[in-house]
């Protein structure tokens, strides 16, 4: 990991996004981890994806957190730097969203997001 991205902040997961992998994890059989990524694209630039693995690569980041894991690979951990990855819960529906404080601009549904 970068100098940069340290003095900036690791990547965490709050109780509730840890309490909701577990759930998910536990129904998919060859699902250990969940892998956060970010892709160019989405209406504000850049978007996060959501994919259950069942490894993760040497050089991810790997957040543990009440047992369970989130991996984070080397290009997507400078967007995501100091970010908190939350579940959600509200009238709008049920999703993984992130608080990134890099984000210059974001869309109204929270997927997608401009630095």
């Amino acid at each position: 990991m970068t100098e940069a991205i340290l003095e900036a902040g690791l990547i965490s997961v709050t109780d509730r996004a840890a309490r909701r992998i577990s759930r998910i994890l536990a129904r998919e059989q060859d699902a250990k981890a969940l892998r956060v990524s970010v892709e160019g694209g989405g209406c504000s630039g850049f978007s996060y994806k959501f994919d259950l693995v069942a490894s993760g690569e040497d050089d991810d980041l790997v957040i543990e957190k009440n047992g369970v894991r989130v991996l984070v690979d080397q290009v997507s951990i400078p967007f995501m730097a100091g970010s908190e990855i939350d579940f959600v819960d509200d009238l709008m529906g049920q999703s993984f969203q992130v608080r990134n404080p890099n984000a210059t601009a974001s869309c109204g549904c929270g997927t997608s997001f401009a630095v």
